[in-house]
């Protein structure tokens, strides 16, 4: 099992991890390289304005990219299987790296818009699949643990991309093709691991019908002596289902059943996007600037924001043992707690020598708890909330609601903080309150229960007294 999840999580949410990082470092590096290939190409400089848009499309290109990953998906899980859809997505991130480390030697800047796009979808088929993959296979009482692979490999690739792009390593001018093109390598790693581990069992029994194989993939992942149990819960699933076919994202909202688990997927996503992290990782600089820290020792320090939200995944697996639902009402309320003392911190940062050290230690805190419940369970919610036939079509409407946030995010955060300032921190203190609050009032607690069980503690939420 836990071979499995790094061969799973190595291609996938590693990747969105990896590449959201690596584009920061060679920034600079890039604008070069558009000035000269417009000199060049057309004999005169490139516009300011317009070199802005460029890069403006290179950095957010990877999100549009990631929305239509998000959209097919599900699809690709239904049509080729979970592990055949990740395996498949492996071919797209080696032509996205093809394509970002031949712009440079050709001069096509095009090439990198393109290799971003595709790196991208890749990204969101695998924040799609990933966790359905896993959530499939997990043991139910080694579910929670298993999912917060998703959050581990995340992080985790937010921490190596941080590291190899740094200027001594590939975040120097002239290797940035490289940095850039790096991204093969977990794509390359995962053609060559996955292929040893079964298709998800519910898959195999639910949607093909293939009671053997289902059986062999259990015993490899459970064991000969404890697969039974799994297989009799899968049994029952696919009893109580009747031969549902897979159901495509938009009969899900036409659904009565499943309402209210389409309701808190969709706010959990909107939360975990909307909460104040960007806003955070912006702020960052210019903490760590207040506190005296050296402008070329910055990216060292901001090394630091990586580490703990890899060690707070790491912590995350405990969920198995506390419970989801106090995991991430606990993180939401804590988030809330540092935005406050954020916001007092930045407005009396010039009052005292220690203010800066407090916002600081509240960026730091700020990560930790949001690593703590929304960056860790939220996915892990996403695919228990569903049975089988509705858990694809769940994961591409949270994919999609969430690549349209973070899009949203980075489009108006800039004037959310040019208008408000360290205000900024009201804002997401108040949609993490209002979260924690729905998930208090709306969610049941998941742990060692079957997904038919959680579907019956929605079923009085779904239709009120006709339940």
């Amino acid at each position: 099992l836990f071979l499995a999840v790094c061969a799973v999580g190595i291609g996938g949410t590693f990747q969105y991890g990896y590449n959201v990082s690596i584009i920061n470092a060679p920034t600079q590096h890039i604008h070069k390289f558009l000035n000269e290939t417009w000199s060049s190409r057309y004999h005169k400089e490139l516009n300011p304005d317009l070199l802005t848009f460029l890069w403006s499309v290179i950095a957010s290109i990877f999100s549009l990219g990631g929305l239509c990953g998000a959209l097919i998906g599900g699809s690709m899980a239904i049509r080729l299987g979970r592990k055949g859809a990740l395996l498949m997505n492996n071919v797209i991130a080696i032509l996205a790296s093809i394509l970002m480390g031949i712009s440079f030697p050709t001069g096509l800047f095009e090439l990198l818009i393109a290799g971003r796009f595709l790196i991208g979808i890749n990204s969101g088929i695998g924040l799609c699949v990933q966790p359905l993959y896993i959530g499939e296979f997990a043991p139910k009482h080694l579910r929670g643990g298993l999912a917060m692979g998703t959050s581990i490999f995340l992080t985790g690739g937010i921490l190596t991309g941080q590291i190899i792009g740094l200027r001594e390593l590939l975040g120097g001018e002239k290797h940035w093709p490289l940095l850039l093109s790096s991204s093969c390598i977990p794509a390359l790693a995962q053609l060559l691991f996955l292929p040893w581990f079964p298709e998800s069992p519910r898959y195999l029994l639910i949607d093909r019908g293939d009671e053997l194989s289902c059986a062999k993939a259990l015993k490899r992942f459970h064991g000969s002596s404890e697969y039974r149990r799994e297989m009799e819960d899968i049994q029952r699933e696919c009893f109580a289902l009747d031969g549902e076919k897979p159901k495509q994202p938009w009969q899900l909202f036409t659904d009565p059943g499943v309402r209210w688990q389409l309701i808190t997927v969709i706010v959990m996503t909107m939360g975990q996007q909307l909460s104040g992290i960007n806003a955070i990782y912006f702020y960052a600089t210019y903490v760590f600037e207040q506190a005296g820290i050296m402008a070329e020792k910055i990216p060292y320090v901001t090394l630091g924001t990586g580490v703990c939200e890899c060690l707070t995944a790491l912590s995350c697996v405990r969920s198995n043992y506390v419970g989801r639902r106090y995991l991430i009402i606990g993180g939401y309320l804590l988030m809330t707690l540092w935005c406050t003392v954020l916001t007092f911190s930045l407005t009396y940062q010039d009052l005292y020598s220690w203010v800066p050290y407090m916002s600081m230690t509240c960026v730091f805190a700020f990560i930790l708890s949001f690593g703590l419940g929304p960056g860790g369970i939220t996915n892990t919610l996403t695919a228990e909330l569903f049975v089988q036939s509705s858990r694809p079509a769940a994961y591409m409407i949270a994919g999609t609601v969430s690549w349209i946030s973070f899009f949203t995010v980075g489009m108006l955060f800039p004037f959310i903080v040019n208008g408000l300032k360290q205000y900024c921190f009201v804002v997401f203190l108040l949609e993490c309150f209002f979260v924690a609050a729905f998930i208090f009032l709306v969610i049941p607690e998941t742990k060692n229960k079957s997904f038919l069980e959680i579907k019956k503690e929605f079923h009085k939420l779904n239709f009120g007294r006709n339940a």
